[in-house]
């Protein structure tokens, strides 16, 4: 039996590079309607994420650390929805600038998709504010969100889309 090289990543880092690229280049392409419900599905989705996150962390009682803990686990359902379901969530498609940068992707169809994407993402958002779950705690959360410090908000997003990327 021959013995097989063990390779642990599942690709190198060029390899993810030019398969981001190429789903880059895909997304770009897709019509405006369907990249727009793409990306109000995504919207429902990271909102349903965020209102089971709010649902599980209220009257937790547990203390701040682990109640963001437990709230992080099914707010993770958002985003395995939008991974699963194939929708196009703005954060991630940020990514698509790797194909604008080798040059495979104009300027036009990034700003076009961002555009469109972003748009779908507060549709399906809106759609899901209007559910109206768990009120007193998402409003509490939201207050607390608007004392941040700009630069400490704009840092906390960036971190966030390195994960969420």
């Amino acid at each position: 039996m021959k013995s097989e090289k063990m390779n642990i990543d599942a690709y190198a880092p060029a390899e993810i590079a030019a398969r981001v690229e190429k789903a880059g280049i895909s997304k770009v392409n897709l019509p405006i309607l369907q990249t727009l419900v793409l990306g109000i599905l995504a919207g429902v989705f990271i909102a349903f994420g965020g209102m089971f996150y709010t649902l599980v962390i209220t009257d937790s009682g547990l203390g701040f650390g682990p109640t963001r803990l437990l709230g992080g686990i099914p707010f993770s359902t958002g985003l395995i929805l939008v991974v699963i379901g194939g929708a196009e969530l703005f954060t991630g498609n940020n990514l698509i600038v790797i194909g604008w940068a080798a040059s495979k992707i104009s300027s036009k169809n990034l700003i076009r998709n961002w555009f469109w994407v972003y748009v779908g993402n507060f549709i399906g958002a809106l759609l899901m504010a209007g559910a109206g779950a768990v009120a007193k705690t998402a409003i509490s959360i939201a207050q607390t969100k608007m004392t941040i410090p700009s630069i400490e908000a704009f840092l906390r997003g960036v971190l966030c889309n390195i994960l969420v990327c």
